[in-house]
């Protein structure tokens, strides 16, 4: 039989298609007639018995040496998405596919899954905006709201927005620094409030204000409430600005409660407001999460987790089989052949095993035994080995989610100019 594809033509013997009963060129042997076999291929020469498929002929003289020899391998000069068309067209599973082929494929496929969802929230935000389309005063105003609070590269209004966003985060993140400095702290146990601690507090005061207002801003020119409020930065910014009005009601409900004479139960009481007050006050470090809005480097690294949620599996189950593993042995090392009893249990030599691994060593804990520092060794090597392993995976998908992100935000910038 000859098989034209794309004028390249192809001399197979029917025994060859006759291996391969359920693909395409399978079924050309059970044709009786002519119009089963246009139902088939394109086109038939019935004076030289000849084929015609009008298909990709370098992906078919892949499909040919899987017939012939049964490898079935990916192009590198041919996107793996469209050789997986052909193998659809032909009627040849993908399971087929070596190994590393199937890999890649799926490698690309999820790349296409993020990249349609990408362009799908793209063409929503652009179907949203069409809700503003009119010429009206209110369409025009939430029109230049948007671009405002959303794209910084849409003009001047929107890169000064987002430059007082994040002037004000790292205002926030100063602030933080300075108010945990031992003279603040001090005045705080003591219930008194100098003009340091005033300013502090006026400071923080006007950043959550524009914290505030600029999360009112978005809301406003938000189309779907719910779908805004369910956005990941969105509940960044819910869990950074709550803890303030929370604390300052806490503080209030206290100052109130101090000011009524109590014994030992309502100081164990101010103890207690004391310590969820400094905890909703270090929560204000979520408050630098809120960057990721402006920077893409933060946007990798979340993508990046995102994906290589299997490899940090893997990172994780790697450490605990080897802590599983090392702490047994350095405290038999020890307790039987050691000078001193600092490994106690097999328990407290997990911690040992952790910093050891990951080459931290506080020096807390230390083998003192010749049996014992050669356990500390096999564990420090092996700590090297294991952590290294998936590291690389971690970097090749970190470098490829920047330059996936990189060409989007170049798309929806040349899409914002036109």
């Amino acid at each position: 039989v000859i098989i034209n594809v794309g004028g390249i033509k192809y001399k197979v013997p029917w025994t060859t298609l006759e291996n391969c009963p359920l693909t395409r060129l399978g079924k050309l042997k059970s044709c009786n007639n002519y119009d089963e076999i246009m139902n088939i291929c394109d086109d038939y020469d019935v004076s030289c018995n000849e084929f015609f498929f009008d298909r990709n002929p370098s992906a078919f003289r892949t499909i040919m040496t899987f017939l012939t020899a049964g490898k079935l391998r990916l192009l590198r000069e041919m996107c793996a998405l469209s050789f997986q068309e052909e193998l659809v067209y032909w009627g040849i599973e993908e399971d087929h596919l070596e190994w590393c082929c199937k890999k890649r494929l799926r490698q690309k496929e999820e790349e296409a899954a993020e990249a349609r969802l990408y362009e799908g929230e793209m063409v929503f935000s652009e179907t949203t905006q069409c809700a503003f389309q009119d010429n009206s005063r209110f369409s025009l105003c939430m029109r230049k709201l948007r671009d405002m609070v959303e794209n910084p590269h849409s003009g001047i209004p929107g890169k000064i927005f987002a430059c007082i966003s994040i002037s004000f985060v790292a205002i926030t993140a100063v602030s933080l620094c300075i108010s945990t400095m031992p003279d603040v702290r001090e005045e705080e146990d003591r219930g008194e409030c100098s003009r340091k601690c005033y300013d502090i507090f006026v400071l923080e005061t006007v950043c959550v204000a524009w914290f505030s207002f600029e999360f009112l801003l978005r809301s406003i020119q938000a189309e779907n409430k719910c779908a805004f409020l369910k956005t990941p930065l969105n509940i960044i910014d819910i869990l950074a600005i709550l803890p303030f009005y929370i604390s300052l009601i806490v503080d209030m409900v206290s100052t109130k409660n101090s000011s009524k004479p109590s014994g030992g139960a309502g100081n164990k009481y101010l103890e207690r407001v004391g310590l969820v007050l400094r905890f909703l006050r270090a929560l204000r470090i979520l408050y630098v999460m809120r960057l990721a809005r402006h920077s893409l480097g933060l946007q990798t690294l979340g993508l990046t987790v995102r994906r290589c949620t299997r490899e940090f599996g893997l990172l994780l189950l790697f450490l605990c089989v080897a802590m599983a593993l090392f702490s047994p042995l350095v405290y038999l090392a020890e307790s039987e052949l050691g000078a001193k009893q600092e490994f106690t249990s097999v328990p407290t030599s997990y911690w040992w095993a952790v910093i050891s691994m990951t080459t931290v060593g506080y020096g807390d804990m230390v083998p003192r035994s010749i049996p014992g520092q050669v356990v500390a060794l096999s564990s420090i090597l092996s700590g090297i080995l294991l952590m290294a392993f998936p590291v690389t995976s971690i970097f090749h998908t970190f470098s490829r989610s920047y330059s996936e992100l990189k060409e989007q935000q170049q798309r929806a910038a040349s899409r914002q100019m036109r």
